[in-house]
């Protein structure tokens, strides 16, 4: 008996697969991810983030055993920004790479948590693609679609089938339809053990055909060494994006620079030469000011010598005449 909820012992899996199942939790906040992690554990073990936080991704692994033995391992991975495009695909990555280093036995399902209560969301189709980008298109054939709200269907009277008639647009089909419309309804807030069970036995046959689909091979190992491969080459192209950067900034700040250097000398090299010609050219009319007074005084003093002659003259030339007396 998991804690919390009442498993008979003779509960058998429809798989042949006798190791440790790792489930893996994805989903928006909000949509009841980690609860629906206790749930399957039979305990309080996740928990819940409020819809307010913040971008910080998380990584948590908890443990329990079923009845038969059989270990199970459930991974609540949030990554609020993988779900509002907050963060960026490098910082997400990071995030799934330690995931896929808490899962040593490897990944034997991928659990989309969807919530009956919100509509689908383009964030959230944008968020399943991501996934596939940052696991590869094998990680569509590991994916049960878990839909939380039960509790609000049933107060509706209605199946989950009749939601998804009638509140399933196109892009969700489309989800469905790549996880092989694997899909389970849970009810995180009943107090009936019974039904606990039921839904919880009902994702676990899930879970068993995943592992029978893909021949009792978890996605591991190879895959891993792939992605980690993958990580670290988009890291490493990161880091030459970000030197070239860095280098094109330094040679644009050199060339400024020594641009800024040769305007500003033949800057200085022209007020040197402007300051030199005015000063040529206001010397130039200095002694040209100076050549035109001289030039003046010395007509000033001609014309002066000129009139005092003059008058010489004219005084010369008034004689007194001769009065001559006849007797």
């Amino acid at each position: 008996m998991m804690a919390g909820i009442a498993i008979d012992d003779d509960w058998g899996l429809t798989s042949s697969y006798a190791g440790v199942r790792t489930l893996v939790l994805v989903g928006r906040t909000g949509n009841g991810k980690s609860v629906t992690g206790n749930t399957i554990l039979g305990r309080r073990a996740f928990k819940s983030r409020a819809r307010s936080s913040g971008v910080t991704s998380t990584c948590e692994l908890q443990q329990t055993v079923l009845p038969n033995g059989q270990t199970v391992n459930v991974i609540d991975i949030d990554t609020p920004g993988l779900f509002n495009g907050s963060a960026g695909i490098g910082d997400v990555g990071k995030e799934i790479v330690r995931c896929i280093n808490l899962a040593k036995e490897g990944i034997h399902a991928v659990l989309l948590v969807f919530s009956v209560r919100t509509r689908f969301s383009e964030e959230e189709g944008a968020a399943f693609h991501a996934l596939r980008t940052l696991f590869g298109n094998k990680i569509v054939n590991y994916m049960i679609a878990v839909f939380t709200g039960g509790d609000e269907l049933e107060d509706n009277d209605e199946t989950l089938e009749d939601y998804l008639g009638r509140e399933c647009p196109q892009s969700l089909k489309d989800v469905l339809a790549l996880c092989g419309n694997r899909r389970v309804l849970f009810d995180n807030r009943t107090k009936d053990q019974d039904k606990k069970t039921a839904q919880v036995r009902e994702l676990f046959s899930l879970v068993d055909a995943v592992i029978n689909r893909n021949g009792g091979k978890p996605f591991s190992d190879e895959i891993f060494a792939e992605i980690r491969k993958g990580a670290k080459e988009l890291q490493e192209q990161q880091e030459q994006v970000l030197k070239f950067k860095e280098e094109m900034q330094k040679s644009y700040d050199e060339q400024l620079k020594r641009t800024s250097e040769m305007i500003e000398t033949k800057l200085r090299v022209e007020v040197k030469r402007l300051d030199q010609k005015l000063a040529e050219e206001q010397a130039a009319r200095m002694r040209a000011e100076e050549q035109a007074q001289l030039a003046q005084e010395k007509s000033n003093a001609e014309i002066r010598d000129l009139r005092e002659s003059l008058d010489r003259v004219r005084e010369e030339n008034v004689q007194p005449i001769p009065i001559c007396a006849i007797l």
